[in-house]
């Protein structure tokens, strides 16, 4: 029934009618007729989109999390496999190693002979540690043309390199020419890696700059927090991508040491080669690692082991800048050395800067 029907019923020709009843049997009458058509005026009015109240019932309560809860501070350093991991920004870690005149490995140093300058202001050094602690490391390595009488002895010093590690350490291995291929994701197990590299072959150009990329790129799947690249190639690039300024960004970007086994030719014949030195040099100083130059292949597994050492003998030295800024900037970090008396004028490799955090 419409509403206008329902109206009807109160019309002035209604009222008159029911004027001229007896008043006790009009008013019967009136309360039977409004009983019966009240329902049906209700119901209209509900389906009347106008009269709708608009008010969103209230969003159930959220199941509870099955989450255990961010673990921060020291104890994060010790989180278990499941519990969500959360470091202080505001600490910085720098690992770094000491070599003498003769370029050894200088251990048994105290935290006293240590001084930290972030943008040439004293830091004061919270944290502490020389420990063999294991790394995530991954192997960058040269399969390129111009490696092809150096690939066996390239192939035995990464072998070399893995049996000197720490038992925990876990290995990637990411061969390129033309370009990076990933030829062994992350394990602890070097006789998986030995059978991958057993029939290795050299071939094609040099996309060195891609395979560092790649490879800071992969580390991002890292399982530990010190994580480092081991970088096997005679540094001569021809066919990246990727430009130098490009793969510099990431690496200042990027908490990843780079060693560099470089196995030069005197006499190169391309521009590349020639500057290959350079190049990996460069990377590797700005990250506190080093490059170490190859002039004897028969030499090439004392060096591996050599840089071996220095990652299972590396000083870690922690501070909270004075400058609290969220402001994502670069900031400059020197580590000035004061030997003990007695000892020669010693190195420091360290890290010379990182960008502070955006938030």
């Amino acid at each position: 029934m419409k509403l206008s029907s329902l109206a009807g019923t109160h019309s002035p020709q209604t009222r008159g009618r029911l004027r001229s009843l007896p008043p006790v049997l009009a008013a019967v009458i009136f309360l039977l007729v409004g009983a019966l058509f009240e329902p049906l005026y209700l119901h209209a009015q509900e389906d009347d989109p106008l009269n709708k109240v608009h008010v969103q019932p209230p969003a159930p309560a959220p199941p509870p999390s099955n989450k255990p809860p961010a673990v921060e501070g020291p104890a994060g350093l010790t989180a278990r496999p499941n519990e969500r991991f959360r470091v202080n920004v505001n600490l910085v870690l720098i690992p770094l190693t000491v070599t003498d005149p003769m370029d050894r490995l200088v251990t048994g140093l105290e935290k006293n002979n240590f001084f930290v300058y972030e943008d040439n202001h004293p830091q004061t050094i919270s944290s502490f540690s020389m420990e063999d602690a294991p790394v995530s490391i991954g192997v960058i390595f040269d399969m390129s043309g111009s490696m092809a009488d150096k690939i066996l002895r390239a192939r035995d010093s990464i072998l070399e390199f893995m049996k000197t590690s720490n038992p925990q350490d876990e290995f990637f291995v990411i061969g390129f020419n033309d370009r990076p291929e990933l030829m062994e994701d992350f394990t602890s197990s070097t006789e998986q890696i030995e059978e991958r590299l057993a029939n290795v072959h050299a071939g094609h150009r040099t996309a060195l700059l891609d395979a560092i990329y790649y490879g800071l790129d992969k580390m991002k799947q890292a399982k530990y927090p010190r994580k480092a690249l081991l970088v096997v190639s005679d540094g001569g690039d021809n066919r990246s991508r990727y430009t130098e300024g490009e793969v510099r960004a990431v690496v200042r970007e990027s908490d990843v040491q780079i060693y560099s086994i470089g196995i030069f030719d005197p006499e190169a014949p391309t521009t590349e080669e020639r500057m290959g030195p350079i190049l990996l040099s460069d990377i590797s100083d700005e990250t506190g690692g080093r490059l170490f130059k190859v002039d004897d292949l028969s030499e090439m597994g004392d060096v591996a082991a050599k840089i071996s050492a220095e990652l299972r003998n590396e000083y870690v030295l922690g501070y909270k800048p004075t400058d609290e800024k969220h402001d994502g900037k670069w900031r400059k970090v020197r580590v000035r050395l004061v030997p003990p008396p007695g000892l020669p004028p010693l190195t420091v490799h360290a890290r010379n800067g990182y960008y502070a955090p955006l938030q």
